[in-house]
């Protein structure tokens, strides 16, 4: 699997929804030079682990909005089924009043660039192009800094659905380090002690620690 930490995120242009609403072209790069952004991938719309982890999302925009970061979601599903899926209540396992946007990668192409997509095309024995593997991406987190720079990406199998209250750790460090030059040790938290990257500081740390 690629590790694009330290890389620029791929760029693309792909049909999302959006607040209810169909984006021709939407892209990473309206962000650059304005806001931080959390780029997840999940494995199919109308499923299961999915729901949750996409609703766990919103019920937390509020923090990521004040911490100026935006969450964008995508999965290989077209836009048409993303917006059926925002249309279908909650207790029919839908995503209803989820507004941030959802990509649609129906050709695979955006996973595939993520390095995310469970599975490949290889030629079989009659040199006919076949898919091996699942056709769809896995959890993928990736954090992107204003420059458009992946600082954090992991990756979980189709089962294991993610922390939300990781991500915005990540997003606290991130943006502690950008701000204050401070390096963010282990299980570090907003508002707790960091240190600067110097065997002085971190000797200090580790004595108090």
């Amino acid at each position: 699997m690629a590790v694009l930490v330290g890389k620029k995120a791929p760029s693309f242009k792909a049909m999302a929804v959006e607040n209810g609403e169909f984006v021709e072209n939407f892209s990473l790069d309206q962000y650059i030079g304005k806001k931080h952004v959390v780029f997840f991938f999940y494995p199919m719309d109308f499923t299961f682990v999915c729901p949750t982890e996409i609703i766990a999302f919103q019920d937390r925009m509020e923090e990521f909005e004040r911490k100026n970061v935006a969450v964008v979601g995508c999965s290989t599903d077209t836009h048409f089924s993303h917006f059926a899926w925002l249309n279908t209540p909650r207790e029919q396992g839908g995503i209803a009043d989820v507004n941030y946007p959802l990509v649609a990668d129906a050709a695979k192409t955006i996973s595939q660039n993520y390095d995310v997509l469970a599975g490949h095309y290889e030629y079989n024995e009659d040199g006919e192009v076949e898919f091996v593997g699942e056709p769809v991406a896995y959890r993928g987190l990736f954090l992107i800094d204003k420059e458009g720079v992946v600082r954090h990406q992991v990756v979980n199998d189709l089962p294991l659905g993610r922390s939300i209250d990781e991500a915005l750790r990540l997003v606290d460090a991130l943006q502690h380090f950008e701000e204050k030059g401070e390096v963010c040790p282990a299980n570090w938290e907003e508002g707790k002690e960091a240190m600067h990257a110097t065997k002085e500081s971190v000797s200090n740390y580790l004595a108090r620690h």
